[in-house]
């Protein structure tokens, strides 16, 4: 191994700086990265000096892309908000000891019989029929024999050759900043299983209840496969199926990996990713297998690429060998004889397809009948819970794009900096809508609505109780503005002489003084109106 890993240092000292090439290449991968993960990137290309040939700098990572293209697919994990696993009733607290929510169904005794949890299949039902797919209305358990230390009856109780939902798809809109566009990926398969366990002491115990989507190999850079991943998490939390907490381990990504040459029909050697915890580790980890992959195509060198299951690192941002691909014959799949087939009707299906909420595909459409714009709507949509504060607020008659620009700056800020949800603050839709309209009507100004704003959003109240209380109905008569003025510029008369002497800029300066005097109460445009008529004078 150690060998291998020389000669990969001394043939592609490029993939040693791939951190640093994203960075100089394509700025937008930091785009999705939070700043610790930057920092952490950064580090990682420092800790290694860089050489690269002459021949390399001449060619360029560039140059070796353009003739290969990447075909990638995803095995995604959803594990399910049940009260209990998916076979037994032993309770589901994530965050439990190790070994405490266990009983002889979950350690696999002889005796013990596993009994399927009926939310699975409704949860089953409701994810493959939002993501467009046809059900197999008798489908069947088979058993998945390995041996790993987190498995501790030697097999995994999944599905085979029928799962409960297949052949569907999935609608999504690349965000602005990655080139935009609407994409459609396929989805093979969404199949029920239990969750096989930890060897880490991270709390999930064996038998938790999983959804497995398996994705069509139809994405072709690690932006897309974020995207793809980022949008089955929104789907989760709309359906109500799971949290979708990949820090938790709630939601895992396997990505699938070939690269062949551009024209070639044949897929290249599919190449496993695992230990991927966040959308920007996905698209980073793809990056660097396609360009790890064609690097070794381009120099003849296709006999290393091996099937195979590889790591990320988030450290040294590059994939490592983690183990040797197994086939489906190392699995010995066979039919789970402790448990009947699973039967749906079409009266069952029917009931959960019409109970369905609006998806996220649906709500960005609507949103875009709006009028909003792509990242307008991306942001909204993104949540359910701010989407849905979002509609009742405009259900009160508030401006759309208005009632949108507040839950994009201040709401977000507020909720960003105090670590809360939409549902966390005390602000309601009504007296958002309120609020835009005492605005808009000119009964306050704009920057007594933010005051006004952030208190409601951290204790609560009404608009009107909160106005009347403090007394900052906006002061938009003309005569007592003039007064107003007429003391500021008498005050000043260094800077009016120097206004009047060409320093035009002191205009702010003024209604600045003005805005003081009235404690933010005055009507800016009035206020503005009357200064500069005042300035403008003759004196």
């Amino acid at each position: 191994m150690a060998l291998l890993l020389c000669r990969g240092i001394r043939m592609y000292p490029p993939l040693l700086n791939y951190a640093a090439f994203l960075r100089r290449k394509s700025h937008v991968f930091y785009c999705a990265m939070s700043t610790t993960e930057a920092q952490t990137a950064t580090q990682g290309s420092q800790s290694t000096p860089i050489k690269i040939s002459p021949h390399r700098k001449e060619k360029g990572l560039d140059d070796v892309l353009k003739d290969y293209e990447a075909i990638i697919g995803i095995e995604t994990h959803v594990q399910l908000s049940t009260l209990t696993k998916a076979f037994c009733s032993c309770p589901y607290h994530y965050g439990s000891q190790p070994n405490t929510n266990i009983c002889p169904v979950c350690m696999g005794l002889p005796g013990a019989l596993p009994v399927l949890n009926s939310k699975v299949i409704e949860c089953a039902v409701k994810l493959g029929l939002a993501l467009n797919c046809k059900l197999n209305l008798k489908s069947k358990f088979d058993r998945k024999q390995y041996f790993y230390p987190d498995l501790p009856k030697g097999y995994q109780i999944s599905q085979f050759d029928v799962p409960v939902a297949y052949g569907g798809h999935i609608d999504l809109d690349l965000p602005v900043e990655f080139g935009g566009g609407h994409r459609r990926f396929g989805i093979t398969r969404v199949h029920m299983e239990e969750d096989a366990g930890k060897l880490l002491h991270s709390g999930n115990g064996t038998g938790v209840p999983l959804l497995e989507i398996v994705s069509e190999p139809d994405m072709r850079n690690g932006i897309e496969a974020a995207e793809y991943a980022a949008e089955l998490q929104r789907l989760v939390r709309y359906l109500g199926v799971g949290n979708g907490n990949m820090q938790e381990g709630s939601l895992r990504c396997d990505v699938n990996i070939s690269v062949r040459p551009i024209g070639q029909v044949k897929f290249g050697t599919k190449v496993e990713i695992k230990n991927l915890n966040s959308f920007s580790s996905v698209n980073r980890a793809i990056d660097f297998e396609i360009v790890r992959q064609a690097l070794l195509l381009s120099e003849g060198q296709d006999d290393q690429i091996v099937q195979e299951t590889r790591l990320w690192e988030e450290g040294s941002q590059k994939t490592v060998t983690m183990r040797k691909k197994e086939g489906l014959s190392d699995y010995r799949y066979f039919p789970e004889p402790d448990l009947p087939g699973v039967i749906l009707t079409k009266d069952y299906v029917d009931s959960i397809r019409n109970c369905l909420p609006e998806l996220p595909e649906v709500k960005r459409r609507r949103f875009e009948k709006m009028g909003l714009s792509m990242q307008d709507i991306l942001f909204l949509a993104n949540d359910v819970n701010v989407a849905e504060f979002f509609d009742a607020t405009i259900a009160k008659g508030a401006d759309v794009k208005l009632a949108a620009n507040w839950i994009m700056g201040d709401i977000a800020a507020y909720m960003k900096n105090e670590k809360l949800s939409i549902d966390d603050i005390k602000l309601t839709p009504q007296e958002l809508a309120e609020l835009i309209a005492s605005i808009k009507g000119g009964t306050i100004s704009g920057k007594i609505g933010k005051e006004i704003l952030f208190e409601l959003m951290a204790k609560g109240g009404t608009v009107k109780g909160m106005i009347e209380e403090k007394d900052l109905v906006q002061i938009a008569d003309p005569a007592e503005i003039e007064k107003m003025v007429d003391k500021v510029l008498l005050d000043n008369p260094k800077q009016l002489e120097q206004y009047r002497g060409g320093k035009t800029k002191l205009q702010g300066y003024f209604a600045g003084q003005v805005m003081k005097a009235s404690k933010g109460k005055a009507n800016p445009g009035l206020l503005n109106k009357i200064l500069l008529e005042k300035l403008n004078a003759k004196s």
